[in-house]
């Protein structure tokens, strides 16, 4: 068991249509390993397919909440996917750039996705149907106020302004991290949209975020060498062999933050 903790707690932010839940863990077995190295962890309650704005909301209230509860001054957080937009908002547009000490990312479309941008050109019927029903169903799974349509706009491609104009002023401390899908049978969940990304968009990708959109402030590289998926960065379908390097990576990141004094 490890006696080093980092100085502020982690916040670990979910992307779209990933929800927290006493069931189904956004992060698998993430968490439990991050607190059982001695780590603060807690996991954003926002919605799976909330806005940008909408989420950014929530995590501001729940992040006021976990100060409060840890009698902390700051948090350090670490998003996967959308997660780093709802963040990244919520930092420079609701007044909590005072309250965050770091800011990691992981796959996040900083200049959207070309999944999403395929979507959002599907016929306008066939949208609002999927849309429907998506908001419809995580209604059911606690969603406050999903909105599927608007999600699907919002991470189009650049140019974008709503994701272009997203700042994170210092001093706080940004970076992030892309991955990349090599092969459809790596990853059997993410084939479908490996193969769209392919069509749409040049170069690597995690299935759903291209290495180059994933690039903001610090950017570090892949999060591990070799092929690895943008839902098994957050330990989902992890293959036996890959799960200890993932846990590891996780690990080695809190590791660093606290080098950094955070």
């Amino acid at each position: 068991m490890r006696e080093r903790k980092t100085k502020y707690p982690i916040l670990l932010i979910h992307g779209v249509a990933v929800k927290e839940s006493a069931v189904v863990r956004s992060f698998g077995r993430i968490g439990k390993i991050l607190r059982e190295a001695g780590h603060r962890v807690y996991f954003a309650d926002t919605d799976g397919f909330g806005t940008i704005e909408g989420n950014a909301a929530q995590l501001k209230e729940q992040i006021a909440r976990i100060l409060a509860e840890e009698g902390a001054e700051k948090i350090n957080l670490i998003a996967h996917s959308k997660g780093g937009l709802d963040a990244k908002y919520m930092i420079s547009r609701l007044e909590m750039a005072d309250r965050v000490a770091s800011l990691t990312t992981l796959s996040t479309p900083h200049k959207g996705s070309d999944v999403a941008t395929w979507l959002f050109g599907l016929p306008p019927f066939l949208k609002k149907f999927i849309a429907f029903w998506l908001n419809f169903w995580y209604r059911l799974f606690g969603d406050r106020h999903p909105d599927a349509l608007t999600v699907c706009r919002q991470l189009c491609t650049s140019p974008n302004e709503e994701i272009d104009s997203l700042t994170v002023p210092a001093p706080i401390y940004c970076q992030s991290f892309s991955a990349t899908l090599e092969r459809c049978r790596d990853d059997f969940l993410m084939s479908i949209p490996l193969l769209i990304s392919r069509r749409a968009g040049d170069g690597p990708t995690d299935g759903l975020v291209s290495v180059e959109s994933a690039k903001f402030a610090h950017y570090r590289g892949d999060c591990l060498d070799g092929s690895l998926s943008h839902s098994e960065i957050i330990g989902y379908s992890l293959k036996k062999k890959q799960r200890r390097r993932v846990y590891e990576f996780y690990l080695a990141l809190c590791d660093e933050l606290i080098g950094l004094g955070f």
